[in-house]
C-alpha cells in the first residue's frame, strides 16, 4: 500500500490518539467512511480547508501539517475487460439462443424471412431452456417483428413486439399469424375453413373497424405463428 506523507501522517496521528479512522471521521462531522476513503482510496485527493482545520484540532497538530503542497495524481483505474471478453467466438452467450428482430417495412417479399434477405434491426438473446420448453421451438425458426398499425387492437397494439415461429405455417389450430399481404408483413388471426375445396382460410382482424375476408390457402403467404409478445406498460 503506497500512501503519500500526508495520508501516512493522518493514519499515525489517529492511532497515536487511540482512536480509528471511523471515529475520527464522525468527530469532524463527516460520515464514518470519510477518512478511510481519503487515506486508503485517495478520495478526496486532498482534504478541504474546513476538514483540515477540524482534523488538526482533533489530532493536536497544525493545520498546515495536513495540507498537500500539490494535488496528488488520481490512482490509475484497473483496466476493464472488453465487453466481449467472456463471449465465445460466435458472440452468443453460453446457454442462450440468438433471435433476430426484423424490420417489417424493409422485408420486401414473402420469401425474404426464409431466404435470409430480411433487414435485421437488432438481436435478442433468449435462454435456451425458455426456447425449448416455453416457446417449444427451435432458435433458427424464430424471428421478432414490431406490430405496426391498429388492426389487432386491443390484443396487439402498434409498437408491441411479437415472436414468430416460422416453422408453423398451417392455421390448425387457428391463431395469430404473420402473413405477407402484398405490401408488407402483418399480423392477423387466421383459421382454416372446414371442408372447403379448394382449401380456404378466413383472415380476421381483432379491431372491428377492419373487415374479415377469405382467401385460398395458396394465395396466403404465411410467415409464421405468433407465439409470444412483449409490450411496454
Amino acid at each position: 500500500m503506497n500512501l503519500d506523507p500526508i495520508r501516512l501522517k493522518v493514519l499515525a496521528l489517529v492511532r497515536d490518539r487511540g482512536t480509528d479512522l471511523k471515529n475520527a471521521s464522525m468527530a469532524i462531522g463527516r460520515n464514518s467512511a470519510y477518512l478511510h476513503q481519503f487515506v486508503m482510496r485517495g478520495t478526496p485527493r486532498v482534504l478541504a480547508e474546513e476538514e483540515r482545520r477540524k482534523l488538526a484540532e482533533l489530532l493536536g497538530c497544525e493545520e498546515s501539517e495536513l495540507r498537500h503542497e500539490t494535488v496528488p495524481p488520481r490512482k490509475p483505474r484497473r483496466p476493464s475487460a472488453p465487453r466481449s471478453a467472456n463471449l465465445p467466438p460466435n458472440g452468443i452467450p453460453e446457454g442462450f439462443g440468438r433471435v433476430s428482430e426484423i424490420d417489417v417495412r424493409a422485408s420486401a417479399g414473402p420469401g425474404a424471412v426464409h431466404e435470409g434477405l430480411e433487414e435485421v434491426k437488432q438481436v435478442w438473446f433468449f435462454p435456451e431452456g425458455m426456447i425449448r420448453h416455453e416457446f417449444r421451438a427451435r432458435t433458427k425458426d424464430l424471428r421478432i417483428i414490431t406490430i405496426d398499425g391498429d388492426s389487432m387492437e386491443p390484443l396487439l397494439a402498434s409498437g408491441d413486439r411479437v415472436l414468430i415461429d416460422t416453422s408453423q405455417k398451417i392455421p390448425v389450430p387457428p391463431g395469430i399469424f404473420v402473413i405477407w399481404d402484398g405490401m408488407g408483413l402483418v399480423a392477423k388471426r387466421i383459421e382454416h375453413e372446414p371442408n372447403s375445396d379448394p382449401p380456404m382460410v378466413v383472415i380476421r382482424s381483432v379491431n372491428p373497424e377492419y373487415k374479415t375476408y377469405e382467401r385460398s390457402a395458396e394465395e396466403v403467404h404465411v410467415v409464421g405463428r405468433v407465439i409470444w409478445t412483449s409490450r411496454r406498460l
